[in-house]
């Protein structure tokens, strides 16, 4: 079996969380399976990156932030390769080579003092430039052959620095004539995370959080059997355990219950990661390296068809509700169109949106970041609405949360709105806008920030969710 495999930043954390990292992958290939790792940056060092950049950016560089770095995967190097002084030398040289790359960039910024996007994805990739060769060697060192790859040789993507998009075709023939040989060896590649890079070889990153979606592309790529996602959870809950104590694991979801889930603030598995797998219709497993017996969870195309209603329930925080409403918006063409086109051109994403029948009214949440810069924008664009009263007011509602409830069988299936309404009629929580998709897998709700937690444990116990099915 064709299995890759990605580690997160906590399963690369430490000295001794790399080489449990490395014990996993050379397990799997013990027992007869080809496996690509694919790697995050070590836990908390992107955002060292992040916040050196924009330091810099201000023309405040202090060139002991390099050696910070260095001497924090030094150390690393030391543990891991102890008695093995070839392989750590080539190890150091190569962190050397990248930090020398990450010094030089921050310096230029601290003379121009602008943060290009492009400028800061050269940036903040580097920890996955860092990781991936202590990972390889760690591999090595039990006695597989192993070999670090910058993803930038493998992905190719667009141009959309921050958020940049895999091209698939490109990166199928890209891909596979780079890692098949070395399959076909008995090697174990590990490729990094997060960073790709455009057809002219511009290194481009995928998202905050785009190690998972890199393991999926990879697995498209190259037809793997299974991804598995190392992370440092049993995999996913029926809803976050520090909200409610009595979740469970759940052995299987499906690709849009996982995609569901993640988006509306699971923090398990990146929202895009289903999507290439989902494509070829790759399984992917959330497992816990700090478990690995704990079969985790499978994500599949059927996922467990067999339980009926809500399976899971999640909640998004830091958003803020924006309602524009009027009279005069009935039946007037084009405000809705002209609306989402603000928001389109703010390049915010909306949450989710509600809309009375009566057309006096629509509503849409986004995160608290983006929604000052749509507010002002909104109230641009709809200048003329407002001086001719078409639209009475533009508002936003702070301190709110979305609470969803998730399952694919809850299509057809009765009563599932009304014990979720009733749940939380019980529990005395008021609920400010309501959302169910055609597909009514999801019914999402915004609820004050302060009832969130009350709702997500009211509508669990409502449907028993503790209990496995």
């Amino acid at each position: 079996m064709l299995i890759v495999m990605k580690f997160g930043g906590t399963s690369v954390g430490s000295a001794e969380r790399i080489a449990q990292a490395a014990q996993l992958a050379v397990d799997a290939a013990a027992q007869g399976h080809q496996v690509v790792v694919v790697t995050s940056a070590m836990s908390k060092v992107t955002d060292s990156l992040i916040n050196a950049a924009r330091l810099a950016s201000t023309g405040e560089w202090n060139p002991a932030r390099r050696q910070e770095l260095f001497d924090r995967h030094k150390v690393v190097a030391d543990t891991l390769l102890d008695g093995d002084a070839a392989r750590k030398a080539a190890v150091l040289e190569a962190l050397g080579q990248r930090l020398d790359r990450f010094e030089k960039l921050c310096f230029g910024l601290s003379m121009v003092h602008e943060l290009t996007p492009r400028l800061l994805d050269a940036i903040s990739g580097t920890g996955e430039m860092l990781a991936a060769p202590l990972l390889s060697a760690a591999i090595a060192a039990k006695g597989r052959a192993s070999e670090s790859i910058d993803a930038t040789e493998l992905i190719v993507s667009t141009e959309q620095f921050g958020g940049a998009e895999p091209l698939m075709e490109e990166t199928r023939v890209k891909a596979s004539a780079r890692l098949n040989p070395m399959l076909a060896r008995g090697e174990i590649p590990v490729v990094t995370g997060f960073i790709a890079a455009t057809a002219d070889g511009v290194m481009t990153t995928l998202g905050r959080g785009g190690s998972d979606y890199s393991a999926s592309i990879v697995g498209a790529a190259i037809d793997a059997h299974e991804v598995w996602i190392w992370t440092d959870v049993d995999g996913v809950m029926t809803a976050n355990p520090s909200e409610v104590p009595e979740a469970r694991t759940l052995s299987e979801i499906s690709y849009s219950e996982a995609s569901e889930l993640a988006y509306y603030g699971a923090k398990v598995l990146h929202y895009k990661t289903i999507i290439p797998a989902f494509r070829k219709r790759i399984p992917v497993r959330i497992l816990n390296s700090f478990n690995p017996k704990h079969p985790g969870t499978c994500v599949s195309v059927e996922g467990n068809p067999s339980v009926r209603g809500v399976k899971a329930v999640t909640s998004i925080r830091g958003v803020i509700l924006v309602a524009i409403s009027g009279t005069g918006m009935q039946g007037i063409p084009g405000i809705v169109a002209k609306t989402f086109d603000v928001v389109a051109a703010q390049q915010a994403n909306v949450l989710m949106i509600s809309q009375a029948s009566s057309e006096n009214n629509i509503c849409f949440v986004l995160s608290a970041a983006e929604a000052p810069r749509v507010l002002s924008a909104l109230r641009v664009a709809l200048e003329f609405e407002l001086s001719r009263g078409l639209i009475e007011e533009i508002a936003a509602e702070q301190q709110v949360a979305i609470v969803a409830a998730v399952g694919d069988k809850m299509r057809g299936t009765p009563g599932v709105a009304a014990t979720v309404f009733s749940a939380l009629g019980i529990a005395g929580i008021n609920v400010i806008a309501i959302s169910q998709g055609s597909s009514e897998r999801n019914i999402s709700l915004v609820v004050t920030e302060r009832d969130a937690a009350t709702a997500v444990r009211a509508i669990h116990a409502a449907f028993q969710l503790e209990k496995t099915s």
